[in-house]
């Protein structure tokens, strides 16, 4: 469980990662090391996976964003096994998510342009098998955010905090 200070200190990162540690314990009231060791101590319980800088895809001429809705008849260990390695190991592809209900992946491929798209889905489907794949192409981006909604997280009091 996170207290209100450990709180804080991820809505900062969420927000700004590049802050100094001596800035963040400034803006929740705690010296250099307490702050420390409290990021650390998230980081080893994973709750802080990574502090990454998020780049503007567009401006590195990678402007379109395809959602990709696959369906497989195959649902054993080994084509699993496979299917993980392949996605994987194709840099294009974002985010992967298994879901429930009648598709069984959703994608999210980034590239260049529609070419880049039509290379890519060539090489996925020669390399796994699926039963059906389709594509859904963004127009525009209206919102997009990498932050989980802190506010939805249990209230503990600063003595609790995370053990």
């Amino acid at each position: 469980m996170l207290d209100p200070t450990d709180r804080k200190i991820l809505a900062l990162l969420q927000n700004n990662a590049g802050l100094s540690i001596v800035e963040i314990g400034q803006k929740v009231g705690l010296s250099q090391t307490p702050c420390w060791k409290r990021i650390q101590k998230m980081e080893r319980a994973g709750i802080i996976k990574a502090r990454v800088a998020l780049l503007d895809a567009k401006r590195l001429n990678l402007g379109l964003t395809v959602f990709v809705i696959i369906r497989t008849s195959q649902h054993d260990d080994i084509w699993l096994q496979k299917f993980a390695r392949t996605v994987k190991e194709m840099p294009e592809i974002t985010a992967i998510w298994r879901m429930a209900g009648d598709i069984d992946y959703l994608l999210r491929v980034v590239v260049k342009d529609m070419d880049s798209y039509d290379s890519f889905y060539k090489r996925l489907i020669k390399r796994v098998a699926l039963s059906d794949v389709s594509s859904t192409f963004v127009m525009e981006e209206i919102k997009y955010s990498t932050t989980v909604p802190l506010d939805a997280l249990p209230t503990v009091t600063a003595e609790r905090g995370l053990n």
